[in-house]
């Protein structure tokens, strides 16, 4: 389905429109509306408990050998002893610059 350069703009400005209200009803009204505030805290407590738990657990799992091979080479930076860490961990430090850390 092709649309002209005229009914482009109309639905971008549309769109812009819409979201534009939804922005303002949601700024002045529901924001700070209590019964709102309740039901997005239990919203986002229920997503936590059934989703967000587990995931935050596998994001760090996966990432846990990022995170301290990371901070070992901050300590070395930190130190001005970048060589050593280079000669001590040459694993550690191909790790790092594969996963683009280390320029």
């Amino acid at each position: 389905m092709e649309y002209t350069e005229e009914e482009l703009q109309k639905i971008i400005k549309s769109y812009k429109l819409k979201r534009q209200r939804e922005q303002n009803y949601y700024h002045n009204v529901s924001k700070n509306d209590e019964n709102f505030k309740i039901k997005n805290r239990q919203r986002a407590k229920n997503h936590y408990h059934s989703k967000g738990k587990e995931m935050k657990k596998n994001n760090y799992n996966e990432n846990k050998e990022f995170m301290q091979y990371k901070s070992l080479y901050n300590y070395y930076k930190k130190n001005d002893k970048l060589e050593h860490f280079k000669e001590l961990h040459p694993i550690k430090y191909k790790f790092l610059f594969e996963k683009g850390f280390i320029n």
